[in-house]
């Protein structure tokens, strides 16, 4: 299954660069991610919790980044076996670029399963690995720049929008101390 997409976060390129190599940001982005070790030159170890259709099963696995060049891309590959449900294995490769004062992230994944899940037909993979791809990369987004702003008016001014108060996401609330 391949699928690829794109996303404008509100960071400069430094930021969503340090971002995608940080464990703690990889954990809470990666969908059922219960635990991740390592480090961005050696790979990191994870273990993750799915559903795909019928089928659960603990994902313990491998991810490595390569083809690394600071602040304009990677590829990210990982690996994980499942027991009696299978295997799934795949790779995204990410592009940043500036766009004004943020960062244009690209990426084109491709994924495969294995075992009881590929016997689960090509559209729910399809539909899964889809799912896991945006689920990621909006968890991604949101760690990097905060949730989206809500638009206030201003009081006694119809229409009149309020001082904006910029909001950060996690990561970029510790990275701009």
């Amino acid at each position: 299954m391949q699928l690829s997409d794109q996303r404008s976060i509100k960071a400069d390129p430094a930021t969503v660069w340090a971002a995608i190599l940080d464990p703690e940001v990889l954990k809470a982005c990666i969908p059922g991610c219960e635990s991740i070790s390592g480090n961005p030159q050696d790979g990191f170890e994870a273990v993750v919790v799915q559903k795909v259709g019928p089928v659960k099963a603990r994902f313990t696995g491998q991810v490595t980044l390569s083809e690394m060049v600071p602040e304009e891309g990677l590829k990210i590959t990982g690996e994980g076996k499942g027991g009696p449900a299978g295997f799934a294995k795949g790779s995204a490769q990410v592009t940043m670029a500036r766009e004004g004062e943020g960062t244009l992230l690209t990426y084109a994944v491709d994924a495969h399963v294995g075992g009881k899940l590929a016997q689960l037909g090509s559209r729910i993979i399809d539909s899964f690995t889809r799912k896991m791809a945006d689920q990621f990369f909006e968890r991604f987004q949101q760690a990097v720049e905060g949730p989206e702003e809500e638009v206030e008016l201003a009081e006694g001014e119809p229409g009149a929008e309020a001082p904006a108060t910029e909001k950060k996401g996690w990561f970029k609330r510790i990275v701009s101390r």
